[in-house]
């Protein structure tokens, strides 16, 4: 099977790990890095390379760029979505709720390949073609290094996004009564070395509904993690409070978990091991990438070609060659 993986050229997680997996699991694979401008443009890129003789057509990008292009969408045979925010269409605060489920019922032959396992769920429920491959973290770049842990509660990370609100909240109400260090690095060598130095690293994806990238990397990097519960998503990804992970739902429980692991060290340090030893056999990218590959590959639903105008359009404007 010949597979197209187009991805973002600009992306602040380093990713190139995960995309290196995919390509060695699949029979062919193509890797293509896409400036925002190509991804918002895709008719031109798509004519230029002869699309038509691939299989598959992984695109990785923006939801608010590709909803726009339906029509081009629409001419492309054994579509897939790799997507890692579609835990948005279900938030009611977030300005994408709904987006990903209009967007995949226009283009009934699509598949989603979901980063949720209840956000896949809700979407098989709507009749999308859709598949749960979790997110994961880079073996390569991230592990446990052994240092002196000299930041006993931290956070690395983004709290612009208007999605983050709630995050932000907390961490900055958890950074007054703990004294927590909220904070952003570099990628690379500087995310690992301090990654590194924290004992006890607070996660806050509240009302999200599905755990992020950095979550799997801090567990890796032998930090306890302290995690705001996602529900059944805990369960459905194998999550033990108190075992690999200890979760709270509430500010004043994270403060009461933060005291019991600060006061037991050899328990805190059970914990930290065991999510490291769960990071390392389940969300490594080695593993995660090859999941993704076997999800790409999979048998998808017969094409349903485009309207003989979208067809027309889409050869004038682009110079695409649809098949019928």
């Amino acid at each position: 099977m010949k597979v197209m993986l187009l991805v973002m050229d600009e992306q602040r997680v380093i990713l190139d790990r995960l995309y290196e997996i995919v390509q060695q699991n699949c029979d062919e694979c193509f890797i293509y890095r896409l400036s925002k401008q190509q991804q918002m443009n895709l008719g031109p890129f798509l004519a230029s390379v002869d699309y038509q003789t691939f299989d598959r057509v992984v695109i990785f990008s923006r939801v608010k760029r590709l909803a726009p292009q339906l029509r081009v969408l629409k001419c492309i045979p054994g579509l897939v979505f790799l997507e890692h925010d579609a835990y948005q269409n279900y938030m009611p605060a977030s300005k994408y709720r709904g987006v990903y489920s209009r967007l995949y019922r226009r283009l009934p032959s699509c598949r989603a390949l979901v980063s949720g396992a209840v956000v896949a769920r809700k979407m098989l429920a709507e009749g999308i073609d859709t598949v749960f491959v979790s997110k994961g973290y880079d073996e390569q770049m991230l592990h446990n290094t052994g240092v002196e842990r000299d930041i006993p509660i931290g956070f690395l990370g983004s709290l612009k996004s208007t999605e983050y609100a709630e995050r932000k909240a907390m961490l900055e109400s958890l950074a007054k009564r703990t004294g927590m260090l909220v904070t952003r690095t570099q990628s690379g060598a500087e995310y690992l070395e301090t990654l590194n130095r924290i004992k006890i690293f607070v996660s806050a994806d509240i009302g999200m509904n599905e755990f992020m990238i950095k979550n799997f990397e801090a567990m890796a990097c032998g930090c306890v993690l302290l995690a705001w519960s996602q529900g059944e998503e805990d369960r459905l990804l194998g999550f033990e409070d108190m075992h690999n992970t200890v979760f709270y739902r509430s500010e004043d429980e994270a403060v009461a978990k933060i005291k019991l692991l600060q006061d037991n060290p050899e328990l805190a340090q059970g914990i930290a091991r065991n999510g490291q030893m769960f990071a390392e056999s389940r969300y490594s990218f080695s593993r995660v990438g090859q999941a993704l590959a076997e999800a790409i590959q999979r048998e998808m639903r017969p094409w349903q070609p485009p309207s003989a105008f979208t067809r027309f359009w889409v050869k004038l404007r682009y110079g695409m060659k649809v098949p019928a």
